[in-house]
Order: C-alpha cells, then sequence, then structure tokens
C-alpha cells in the first residue's frame, strides 16, 4: 500500500505557545520586569547595605531581556514566513 503523495493534513499546527499573541504579551509582562529590576537596581545602589543584593535585580533584568529577545525572534520568524 503506497502513500499519498499529498495527504489533506499537512498543515503545520503551531503550539499555543508560539502565537503571537503570548509572544506580545511576554514582551509586555517582562518589559515591566524589566523596569521592576531596574527599579530594584536604583534602590540597592542608594541604600549601601543593599549593595550585596544587586545580583538580584541584574538577574531580573538579563533574564527578561533573554525573554524579550527569544520572543521578538520568534515574532520575526513568524512575519518572514
Amino acid at each position: 500500500m503506497s502513500l499519498d503523495p499529498n495527504p489533506v493534513f499537512r498543515k503545520v499546527i503551531v503550539p499555543w505557545y508560539e502565537t503571537k499573541e503570548v509572544c506580545y504579551t511576554l514582551i509586555i509582562f517582562m518589559t515591566l520586569v524589566l523596569l521592576f529590576g531596574g527599579t530594584g537596581v536604583s534602590v540597592a545602589l542608594m541604600t549601601p547595605s543593599y549593595h550585596t543584593y544587586l545580583w538580584v535585580p541584574l538577574l531580573l533584568i538579563i533574564l527578561s531581556l533573554v525573554v524579550i529577545i527569544s520572543s521578538i525572534r520568534q515574532l520575526i520568524s513568524f512575519y518572514l514566513d
């Protein structure tokens, strides 16, 4: 029995977490986390007793930037296809 070369069900199914709406929502929330981390950095730099905890808001900033960049890359791939 041979396989059909043009099956009807060839449409690519995109998972829900790779949709445009989810990418936009992630970018918005991660921008808020980025601003929160920036506020944390400014507070940690102004208060001398918090200098040792500066890594926490910096980690928030770095991780939110990674998520924003990956979401933007995903959106660009959506629009190029």
